[in-house]
């Protein structure tokens, strides 16, 4: 049967065969850092090579890994539409919380250049862990027909090897960790990693991640820059995520970072934590996530600066899609041109955030681990996104070519 050319009673038929219920684990693996799924095991044995998914509709699939890490997503498709047709990647679709993981963002499929050519599309940097994930393809815009689904490994999940404890009973916060950003070149691998990717990141967002590449993260005259470029590499944008993720964790102690952040509508830049125990986004927030300091460009004013700073937390009883995340904002001024030094304290009893040492933010929820994931290890996070739910909730500035966080030193202390 040649599937261009299905009546629609055939293609009715056919999407009942692909329903919700319709799982398949038959893909093919090798060593464990390539999985295909060919449409043959989409059909629920047929021999069809190639599947139909009909417009605004999802093919139900399974995936077995093994190995967790970072990957890179590919559909090999291809649509009879002269439009565009986009799909992507739900994971986890049976999820306890009835929530949407989005694994790839949007890939676009161009009808109007390439209809009826079969082509493949992908995105980077798609967390998965160990285990079958049950997932769905969605397709908006046309028809589209598959050939196959693929996943492979770009980054192999990295186990953090050092936890450092900090004392919290003291008189005088003494460091325990830091990097200065000293020395000029590219950041320090003893002390950080990079998370690599274009995948959206779970808030539709527009920045490729790039690893190791001086235009995106460098140490320059004391400071460590992190820089978003537009129109780079063939991406909408690139930047740089650094994490101490694989290198070193925490539990409890002064978080401190001084920096400026960026102006100009679009960008999102931060200083946060996340759990050790996040591995794909399953696992949040019921890993913990303590955002330091968050800012927006749309809440900085362009001439003077002045701007707001977020501290908030994430956990299993309190996080930003069930929109109730403790959460306190505070002005600060000339945040783009002048450092400021943001703070978290985080002991056994609370979590409190600081800018230049004046308290405004509480956390004191300890009742049980949905509330107080806080006694297990966090990394360090720092990063700039571009677009995405909130940088880009009022748009991005079109006349921004690059946007930078500029950071003179990150400490955390214990009490002595």
């Amino acid at each position: 049967m040649n599937v261009r050319t299905l009546t629609m009673g055939l293609l009715t038929s056919l999407v009942l065969i692909l329903g919700s219920s319709c799982t398949s684990n038959n893909g093919e693996e090798s060593d464990g850092t390539t999985v295909r799924i060919e449409a043959e095991a989409f059909s629920a044995g047929s021999s069809e090579k190639i599947v139909v998914v009909p417009a605004d509709s999802s093919m139900a699939f399974e995936v077995s890994i093994t190995v967790p890490g970072r990957y890179q997503a590919q559909v090999h498709l291809a649509s009879d539409s002269d439009s565009v047709v986009s799909c992507w990647i739900e994971d986890y679709y049976d999820n306890k919380d009835g929530r949407q993981y989005n694994i790839t963002g949007s890939m676009v499929y161009d009808g109007s250049i390439m209809q009826n050519e079969f082509t493949t599309l992908h995105k980077d940097g798609s967390p998965l862990n160990a285990g079958i994930h049950k997932m769905k393809l969605h397709v908006n815009g046309g028809i589209a027909e598959v050939d196959w689904i693929q996943f492979d490994l770009l980054k192999k999940h990295q186990i953090t090897p050092e936890v450092l404890t900090q004392n919290t009973t003291g008189e005088d916060w003494v460091v325990a960790w830091s990097d200065e950003f000293e020395t000029d070149g590219l950041p320090d691998t003893a002390k950080w990693t990079y998370d690599i990717g274009n995948w959206g990141w779970g808030n539709n967002e527009l920045q490729y991640y790039t690893e190791g590449r001086s235009e995106n993260a460098r140490i320059e005259d004391g400071n460590l820059i992190i820089e978003a470029h537009k129109g780079d590499m063939g991406e909408k944008w690139t930047s740089a995520r650094l994490t101490t993720r694989g290198k070193t964790s925490f539990i409890y102690g002064r978080m401190e970072f001084r920096a400026r952040v960026p102006v100009n509508r679009g960008n999102w830049a931060a200083g946060w934590t996340l759990g050790d125990a996040y591995v794909d986004e399953l696992s949040w927030p019921y890993c913990g996530e303590i955002d330091i300091m968050e800012s927006v460009g749309f809440e900085l004013d362009d001439e003077s600066g002045d701007g707001l700073a977020h501290a908030s937390i994430h956990c299993g009883a309190y996080y930003f899609k069930l929109n109730n995340q403790p959460t306190s904002i505070t002005p600060v001024k000339d945040m783009n041109e002048e450092y400021h030094i943001y703070a978290v304290e985080w002991t056994p009893e609370y979590i409190k955030g600081f800018v230049d040492e004046v308290h405004y933010f509480t956390y004191e929820d300890t009742s049980d681990t949905l509330t107080w994931p806080y006694n297990e290890p966090q990394n360090l996070i720092l990063n700039l996104a571009m677009g995405g739910g909130w940088g880009g909730a009022q748009g991005m500035d079109e006349t921004m070519s690059s946007q930078r966080i500029v950071i003179d030193y990150v400490r955390v202390y214990e009490l002595q």
